[in-house]
């Protein structure tokens, strides 16, 4: 196409499975991938969004945790030792690209849970409506992509509430209190994005994070998926649904068993991170599942630091899974600290080439 279109329109272009000026372009780089970017030439207080000229999607997000007071209990060059308003104690390293580790839970029974249920109310200041005056207008005015973040499910109860084990062991011995969790997470996720939709800030897709698998496999089987939880994700795709809205999920790992649930049953409009790595199989899940589903990533993050690598696997996906439109570019997670200035600048030419219509 010969005129270029907001980024609003080109994702729903995609989401409408038609061809677009080109595909879009979006990621999530690392703090330490953004420092050494600066540091090798990009201008320090500019999106990177904007430097190298690719799309971004501007997100909503809410407050439904229990708040608990959030404590510093340890706090030294190298780390601090933090209590959060889910009741977990976590240390978080100060180093970048750190990953948190999680030394204590609040929440492992069923009573302890009713405790934080009590807790997780609704009420209208768990929004920032502040920030959603000051830049909603610029968002729409700027032809910008609006998603609501959603919080519920699986992966963010096991690791922001109760801990893998805990959550694990109780959907095989208590899944009703498990579902119970799932549902009061949804139900607050609901109730607030309610509260911003009927205040007129109207949003293009909800997005929710529930990482179901991990290298090979899924943390739970098929059967546990469709009894305790598919239900729960089907409850947020049809609330989308019902306002116009597109539904988008977050899953890392190998997912591959839980597609075709999540397409004919759930109903989500978009799949990502689609983790090669761990995998995923895009072009496969393209040629069955194209007319129905926007695939979002697929793009082997482990390739990134080697120019010509990455440029071949660009060269091998892009061209099939833009067919049609249904198709988002990124890495399979996100952009590491390997990446260099130079690399990610020859990367987004690549897919802007092969990526145009």
């Amino acid at each position: 196409m010969s005129f270029e279109m907001t980024s609003r329109e080109r994702f729903l272009r995609m989401y409408e499975h038609r061809e677009a000026d080109r595909i879009p372009i979006c990621d999530n780089p690392w703090r330490g991938t953004l420092a050494r970017w600066i540091k090798e030439g990009m201008p320090e207080g500019m999106e990177w969004e904007t430097f190298f000229g690719v799309d971004k999607i501007q997100a909503i997000g809410v407050d439904i945790t229990p708040q608990y007071p959030q404590i510093v209990l340890e706090d030294t060059p190298e780390y601090q030792i933090v209590k959060t308003n889910w009741g977990v104690t976590m240390k978080q390293p100060k180093l970048l690209d750190s990953t948190p580790e999680f030394l204590d839970f609040t929440i492992t029974t069923p009573e302890k849970w009713e405790e934080a249920k009590a807790r997780m109310k609704p009420t209208p200041d768990r929004i920032n409506w502040e920030h959603l005056k000051k830049n909603f207008p610029l968002w729409q005015k700027n032809g910008q992509f609006t998603q609501a973040n959603f919080w519920f499910g699986f992966d963010v109860t096991h690791s922001w509430m109760s801990g893998t084990e805990t959550i694990l062991v109780a959907m095989y011995e208590d899944p009703d209190w498990v579902v119970d969790m799932f549902n009061t997470y949804l139900d607050m996720s609901i109730a607030l994005f309610e509260q911003i939709w009927d205040a007129g800030y109207h949003f293009d897709s909800i997005h929710w994070w529930d990482d179901m698998g991990y290298k090979g496999s899924t943390f739970f089987s098929l059967d546990m998926y469709k009894e305790l939880l598919a239900p729960v994700h089907k409850r947020a795709v049809d609330w989308a649904h019902e306002r116009g809205v597109k539904a988008h999920l977050h899953s890392c790992g190998d997912i591959m068993s839980f597609v075709d649930t999540l397409v004919n049953y759930v109903g989500i409009d978009a799949l990502n991170p689609l983790e090669v790595k761990a995998g995923m199989k895009p072009l496969e899940l393209k040629k069955k599942y194209g007319d129905k589903l926007v695939f979002h990533g697929g793009v082997n993050a482990v390739l990134w630091n080697d120019t010509e690598a990455i440029l071949e696997e660009i060269r091998a996906l892009v061209p099939t899974m833009k067919e049609n439109g249904g198709f988002i570019f990124s890495s399979d997670h996100s952009v590491p600290n390997s990446v260099s200035l130079e690399t990610m600048r020859a990367i987004v030419e690549e897919v802007k080439r092969l990526g145009s219509y």
